[in-house]
Order: C-alpha cells, then structure tokens, then sequence
C-alpha cells in the first residue's frame, strides 16, 4: 500500500515515491481523457480514484461498462482488473492524493472560454489537498491560465505553490478511436510552474508515456496545445475552400491532393469534409484567437478566415446535394435523404460539434425528409426535434440520395452503391473506383 502523504513538498522524495508506485493519484473527470488517464495509470501498478459528478456514470463505469466514447472497453477492463481502480462522486480522496489531475471540460459560451468546471474542480482541490501534493491541469485552455487562475484558486485553500504544494501543466493529445497512437506511443508536453513541478511531473509522465517533451514554462505548454488544432483547422479551411472552387472549375480535388502528396517534403494533405467536429478542433483555435484579443488587442485573421469557411461547409454540402438531385431530375423539396455517419470521426460515437448536424439542419431547410443511420448513435437532436436511427436496408431503399458524412469502417461502400439510388461521398470514401451512381466532394 502507498505509504502516507508526506507533510512537505519534497520534490526528489516524490519523483523516487512515483517511479516506486508508492503514491496515489486521483484523477478529476471521466470523459475520455480522464477516463483514459486513470485507467492507464492503474494499468501501470498506480492505486487511482477518478472521481466525477455524474452519479450514472460513475455507476456505470464502476460496473466496467464503456460508457465514454472513444475509449476502449478493453482498456477500462485492464484497469478495473487488480482493484486498483475506483471511482468516486466525492473529493475527499483528494485528501489521500499525492497526484490529483483536472481533467475537466472547457467548452466555449457565448464564443468565449467557459473554464467554470475548471474552477470548481480547484476549489475542491484547494479543499481537500494536503501539503506535498503535485497538482496537474490536463484540460485544454488558454495560455496563463495554469499559472493565474488555477494557481490562485488552489491557494484558496491556504497551501502555497511552490513551498506547499507542486503545479504543472500537461494538455491531452488523446485522439479517440485512433488505433495506431495511444497515449503511451504519443508524445507528452509537460510544464511545472517551477522547475522542481516540472521535474517531478515529469517522472510520472514517464511511467506511462515513451517521450516526454518538458517545456519552459506552462503558457508554453499550453500554447503548443491551442497552436496543434489551430493549424488543423486552418489547413482543412484551406482545402474546403479550395474544394468548392476545384469543383466550380470542373477539377477533381482528391486528384488533386493525391498529386501534391506525392512531393516528399514542403507538403502535408489534408482533406476535405463537412467541416470540423468534436472535442478540440472547432473549439481550441477560439481559445487562443480570445486570449490574443485578450492581450494584444489583435485579431487572429487567418483563423477567423478559416473558421468561417469551415462553418460554411455544411450548407454547401446541403447546396451540393440539391445540385445532385437536380441534376437526376428530382428537387430537394420532399426527397428523402439518408445521412450516414452523424458522429463528427469514424468507429467513434460521439457527436460533440458535429457537421453532419448543421448539415442535416440545413437539408432540412431545403425541404428534405431527413433520415440517418450510425452504427455508434441512437439519435440526434436536429431543430429541437429527436431523429432514431433508421434501419439500414430500409433507409438504403427508401432514399432518393444517400449523403455518406462519416465513412465508418463497417460500412460496405460497394453494398451502399448497389442498395441506393444515389450517394454523395463527401469523404472520398470510395476513392477512384466509383460507381455510376457515386458522386464526389
């Protein structure tokens, strides 16, 4: 058993407790990431509590039921295995902690960050913390937020950091139902607040993560996070926009991409779609525009550009596929389309900031009878009305044009074709051997 927490911070006593598995952590927050987190650390020989304010799912996940989208049902079995994983409602393991990580959301309100979760989520630490303990902010945010806020909130409780307490920082890289990169095989940030934090979060770290990367401080660490999606989301803007002009020009963008990819070096392709969705992409890059504005006055331009050309994507994709049907002699008004993949990435069921939800919105402001089908997804929410899932062969037969959104692995693209009337493969899932009855992005 970990021995007692000691009463002082004592850096190098803590790193040789970590690397000995002597310690106990608690993880606040069990979404993907935390979730992700605390079973991987009790994998590791690490005693964990992950506590979350969701009674249900903290049930649930206590049964060994994969509740959480995007982490694998394996992975909470092989925590759950040797007991030494619990879950709780309650902060009081805090208490018992040698290492507590905030895992928590930030989602944006009104266009702004909204870190209320973090926030409450310190305070219970600053409650229940006792001396000697590393705090780690796992949770996308802007940059000075570890360092102000968090730091501020946490001594609160009347420790201090730095003499009474270690703080650090440590975004998540974690892409959900991404086979060939976990969190062990994915390169880790990490930044303490001092160089002692840094060193002894950096030990934990290396217990589950094979490379380890230690910044200068945490607004670096949490900079390098927001600047990781920011570059997605405008380069995805880029090659939306150029989709819709290779498409008015007559030109096949995925030849196009496929071409320039094969230079060796100087290029990186990316893809078009409906636009962007879940967790981090269409939501990190606001974080970092809002703190510039913040601190410099300025606006990021180039990301405005591109978060507008992303937005725009799902009521063109509504505009291509009225020009699809148009062009087979049937009007949009009363047809039924058949979306299929309403979660924002394939084999995950999450819809967090999908695009296939405005899209279907704005199908449905055409006049289309929409109906979809998703393998991971029971229903949606589109116009405040609930969509069920429609059965697949009889959605297939039943549409006048079946619009593919995300291409899931169980989908059998040469069935889809045989079984619809018409399908709109805005992914390119079907790639150079499309059928007749197959159109393009």
């Amino acid at each position: 058993m970990p021995s007692p927490e000691p009463r002082t911070t004592q850096p190098s006593a803590l790193s040789e407790r970590i690397v000995a598995r002597d310690v106990r952590l608690v993880v606040l927050g069990q979404g993907y990431v935390g979730l992700t987190l605390a079973c991987e650390s009790a994998v590791e020989g690490f005693p964990v509590v992950g506590v979350d304010v969701n009674a249900d799912r903290v049930a649930a996940l206590s049964r060994g039921e994969p509740v959480i989208a995007g982490v694998d049902a394996g992975l909470l079995d092989r925590g759950l295995a040797d007991g030494r994983l619990t879950f709780a409602t309650d902060a009081e393991p805090i208490a018992e902690a040698a290492l507590v990580f905030i895992c928590v959301p930030t989602p944006l309100r009104d266009h702004q960050p909204d870190l209320s979760f973090v926030e409450t989520a310190c305070d219970s630490v600053a409650r229940h913390m006792r001396p000697g303990t590393l705090v780690v902010l796992e949770s996308t945010t802007y940059p000075g937020t570890t360092e102000e806020l968090v730091r501020s909130r946490l001594e609160s409780g009347g420790l201090r950091a730095d003499e009474d307490f270690l703080l650090a920082y440590s975004a998540e890289r974690i892409d959900p139902g991404n086979r060939e990169f976990s969190l062990r095989n994915t390169p880790k940030i990490v930044a303490g607040a001092t160089p002692d934090a840094t060193r002894v979060a950096v030990a934990f770290y290396e217990q589950l993560v094979d490379k380890v990367v230690p910044v200068s401080s945490p607004r670096v660490a949490e900079t390098a996070k927001l600047f990781e999606n920011t570059f997605r989301h405008v380069n995805i803007g880029l090659v939306n926009e150029l989709a819709m002009l290779c498409h008015e020009m007559g030109i096949d963008i995925w030849e196009v991409i496929d071409a320039a990819a094969t230079k060796p070096f100087g290029f990186m392709p990316f893809y078009p779609g409906p636009g962007v969705g879940g967790h981090c992409v269409p939501l990190d890059p606001t974080y970092l525009a809002w703190k510039i504005r913040q601190d410099s006055g300025r606006r990021f331009g180039l990301l405005d550009l591109a978060q507008d050309i992303n937005e725009r994507m799902p009521g063109y994709i509504a505009a291509r596929a009225a020009e699809i049907l148009n062009e087979a002699g049937r009007s949009m008004k009363g047809a039924r389309v058949l979306i299929l993949g309403v979660s924002y990435k394939p084999d995950v069921g999450d819809v967090r900031e999908s695009p296939a939800l405005p899209t279907m919105r704005a199908l449905v402001h055409r006049g289309a009878d929409v109906r979809f089908h998703d393998p991971f997804v029971d229903s949606v929410q589109v116009n405040g009305s609930t969509l069920e899932r429609q059965e697949l062969e009889a959605g297939l037969a039943e549409a006048d044009l079946v619009v593919l959104l995300t291409p899931h692995a169980s989908y059998d693209l040469e069935h889809l074709a045989a079984r619809s009337s018409l399908v709109f493969d805005t992914r390119n899932a079907y790639r150079g051997e499309r059928p007749p009855n197959v159109e393009a992005l």
